[in-house]
């Protein structure tokens, strides 16, 4: 099991590297595609992490556990949607409540990370087209949601595409847990063994219509019934291995 994050230095250049407990060791970027150490270490402290990726494609699978539907049949064909890639916040940046969206809520979520390029992949391959999972928090805006045909706004608007602090390697697909906290307090708890569709076959659905690239990240759903947000709320989303995804909310 290994973590991958990315980083912006004082200086303001950016790298990637391998966290191993409060250092990073750097590697050139994209890490998917080599993982050569370049010599140098850096201490956590001294950098600011970045999303873990560069996605050209954000995909999220809606209404994928039970204990979100509320007692709705799981739908048929599956329901997904995508995020604008200017909706992507990283570790430690604020959540923006937009003015007038009424109810927002976090929902947290494994997300799959696309480590080569992927169309037409099988369930049974979907192992070898995963990099490795991050933590992800799908903000909605409830109103919004329910008044649009489209969630274009409700899940697109800016700082509600976040994800990261790592991206970590190395899990079985079925052996990953999820935990949302809102001011210290655990609000959800889900695994991916509870997924209506599970990794592989959204893997498998997605690559058949559209070609995943390296980076691109897949949000799979969040379970339970999430509250809403207020200023000065801090959420945490936490996943297996990945480390605690963290975020303060403030007015839009």
């Amino acid at each position: 099991m290994a973590n991958y994050v990315r980083f912006r230095k004082a200086d303001g250049s950016a790298g990637a590297g391998l966290l191993e407990g409060d250092n990073i060791r750097v590697i050139e970027y994209p890490f998917w595609e080599n993982t050569k150490l370049t010599g140098e270490t850096l201490a956590l402290s001294a950098v600011r992490l970045l999303p873990p990726s560069e996605p050209r494609s954000i995909v999220c699978v809606g209404l994928n556990y039970s204990s979100h539907l509320g007692g709705r049949p799981a739908p048929d064909p599956p329901t997904l949607f995508h995020k604008p890639l200017s909706s992507i916040a990283g570790p430690g940046d604020n959540i923006v409540l937009p003015r007038n969206a009424g109810r927002v809520d976090p929902e947290g979520e494994i997300v799959i990370v696309i480590g080569k390029q992927a169309k037409g992949v099988s369930r049974a391959d979907a192992a070898s087209v995963i990099f490795g999972y991050t933590c992800g928090n799908d903000v909605s805006a409830r109103e919004w949601q329910q008044a649009d045909g489209q969630w274009w706004r409700a899940k697109g608007s800016d700082t509600f595409g976040i994800f990261g602090p790592s991206i970590v390697t190395g899990l079985q697909h079925d052996k990953i847990e999820m935990r949302t906290r809102v001011n210290g307090v655990e609000a959800q708890h889900g695994a991916s063994d509870e997924l209506i569709m599970d990794i592989p076959a959204t893997v498998e659905w997605v690559s058949a219509v559209m070609t995943l690239l390296p980076g691109d990240i897949i949000y799979t759903g969040t379970p339970g019934s999430p509250q809403a947000l207020s200023p000065g709320d801090v959420v945490e989303i936490e996943v297996t291995g990945a480390g605690v995804l963290r975020n303060t909310v403030v007015a839009g």
